[in-house]
Parts: C-alpha cells; structure tokens; sequence
C-alpha cells in the first residue's frame, strides 16, 4: 500500500527517535565525535565528525535494525525475520537477530564486499544470494518472507528504522550542541530522513543536506523534480548508496525537512576517504565518506560556521583498499575550491 505524503511525515516523529534513544540505551554505543584542527582550518569552519564507524557491526545501521526488531512481538521474532541488504543493514539485523534471539535470513547481492557477507555468517543470520543484474532482491526477500512466514524488515524504508537512524543526529547535538549546517550521505534515506527529523526538533536553524555518488543520484533529481526518480543498478563505489530509489517512506520524510541535496564524484569519494584514514586515522568506507567529500571538495561551504558530519560506517574490505588507492591515483588531480589542492603525502 502507497503511503500519501502525508501520512508518510507523520509516520515518524522526534517522539519515535526519543523512544529508539530508550531502547538502545546501554545496547547501542554512543559513538565518538571527532574534531580537526586541519579541516577547520581548510574549511574555514567549525567541524564535528560523528563517527558512526564505531557503531556495533562497524556502521549506524545498528541503530535502525535493533529499534525495529525490539517492537516485534515475542511470536514474530520466534519466526524470525528477514531483511534484503548490500551488506551493512545485514550485519546489524544479524546482529540484533542474535542479541534478542530472533532467526535471521538476509539476502545479499552476490558482489557484496567479502567482509560484509563473512560478518553477516559470523552473527549466526542464514545468507541468501543474489544476482544484482538479474533479479530483484526485494522480490527474491518477500518470496521468502512468505514461504517461511518470516517479518520483513526493510533496510531504510520503514518507521523503526529511520526513527533508531534519527538517534545519529541527536546524540551529536547533545554532545556539541547546535549546528548551522548538517551533513549526511543518502542511499535510500533512512539515515538522512531521521537525522533531519531529530535536526527539526533540536536545532530548527539548522540547514540538513543530504550528499550521495553523482552516479548514483536518484534522490538529487526526486529532491528537485519533486518526483520519485528510480536508477537500475546504480554503479559507484560507494556500494551502501546503490540503492534504486527512495522509498515511500523517506522520499516524503526528505522533501518535508532537508535543505538540500548535493552529489560528489567517483573521485572524490576516494579522495575524501582516504583524507579521512590519512588525518583523521579513522577507516571510513566509501559510502561514510559521501557527507565528507562535500565538504573538504568545496561544494558544500559554510565559512564561519559550525558543521556536522556523519562518517556513516566503517566496514572496508581492507583487502580491496590496495585497488581503490590505484583507482584514485588514476583519476585527473583536482583543485579545490577551497584554498588547498588535494594531495595524498
């Protein structure tokens, strides 16, 4: 059933994060923020990383999966549950499957990063395949949900999900206090949605923009056609933003409280995560660097002023970092709007 615009805002609320915030209390961590002294000085502004890398399973998704897990009833986490995902809404359900001992199946594209597909099997969750250019994955989990009788639980598009991912946004603000800008990479918008919802709440003057892969930017043209936009098989590094489109759920939830959308390059992706590993010396995956490279790549400016960024997750194949490295040392130099140009030491 198609959700109206309405009912799609109303859905979730600030009190539904306040109510994730209590139930993952002393269950998820309460993840550090980070400063420095470097960026504030390249980009003339005041920034706070919130790192969501240090998450349980190495990403916020944890959040989201143990919020919507925690509200089934005892009989439905018995028949277990089931989520379709790239790699890390699979770990975090796996994980949430295990600590409030629910049974989990998760379908993952068979192109998943190794160490996502290893994490999943390690949490205890049952792992099916699938092939990304043949089949639809949400079509292959609801065919399963209704043979074994098993809850779906979406990895964005879902109340109890984009209400736990809006915990993000209010712990930095408790931590920092109030932003001007806010910062967050979008895949299918969970993340992004409950960040501005929580935003909205406690910090009304400040500007939410949403930042994902220029190959990958269906929510950027849905933000300003104000239409749902869909891609195929996106293609980008940034393997947790190859989402098609947004949902019914977050597509409503995004144009009623984000600012603005912004997209960032192949190329800068890389750059600003290995920036990141480099300076910071926090490991980022590509997708956790999206909200980054807005920044540090100049398309997103905000001199003077306090900015919040989510580096969203952390789970790297260290194994394929080698081929990432030489992919962005192939890539033209880029000077920057800002007043530095990138280069690796």
């Amino acid at each position: 059933m198609t959700q109206s615009p309405a009912s799609a805002i109303l859905a979730v609320t600030d009190a539904d994060v306040q109510a994730a915030a209590q139930r993952l209390a002393g269950i998820a961590h309460r993840t550090p923020v980070m400063t420095s002294t470097t960026v504030n000085r390249l980009t003339q502004s005041e920034v706070f990383f919130k790192c969501e890398n240090f998450q349980r399973t190495g990403a916020f998704k944890f959040r989201g999966a143990y919020n919507a897990l925690a509200q089934l009833s005892v009989e439905a986490r018995e028949r277990g549950v089931i989520a379709f995902s790239s790699g890390n809404h699979a770990q975090a359900l796996a994980l949430a499957g295990q600590l409030l001992k629910a049974p989990t199946t998760i379908v993952m594209p068979d192109d998943a990063p190794h160490v996502k597909l290893e994490a999943t099997r390690s949490y205890g969750a049952e792992v099916v395949l699938y092939d990304r250019a043949t089949q639809s994955r949400e079509a292959v989990a609801q065919q399963l949900a209704t043979e074994r009788g098993l809850t779906l639980i979406p990895p964005f598009d879902y109340p109890p999900v984009i209400a736990g991912q809006g915990t993000v946004a209010k712990e930095l603000l408790e931590e920092v206090g109030t932003l001007d800008l806010l910062l967050v990479c979008c895949g299918g918008g969970g993340l992004l949605s409950g960040c501005a919802i929580a935003t909205r709440a406690h910090a009304p003057q400040c500007r939410i923009i949403g930042v994902e892969p220029k190959q990958a930017d269906d929510a950027t043209r849905s933000f300003y056609s104000r239409t749902l936009q869909v891609i195929d098989n996106p293609k980008t590094v940034a393997d947790g933003a190859r989402t098609t489109s947004l949902g019914q759920y977050t597509f409503p939830l995004i144009l009623h409280y984000v600012d603005d959308m912004v997209t960032v390059s192949e190329a800068a992706i890389l750059r600003s995560m290995f920036f990141l590993w480099e300076r910071l010396k926090v490991v980022v995956e590509p997708t956790g660097a999206l909200a980054t490279a807005a920044l540090l790549e100049g398309i997103v400016r905000s001199p003077s002023q306090r900015v919040g960024v989510i580096l969203s997750g952390g789970n790297v194949d260290l194994a394929q970092a080698g081929k990432l490295f030489s992919q962005m040392q192939k890539t033209p130099k880029v000077r920057s709007p800002l007043p530095w140009t990138w280069e690796l030491s």
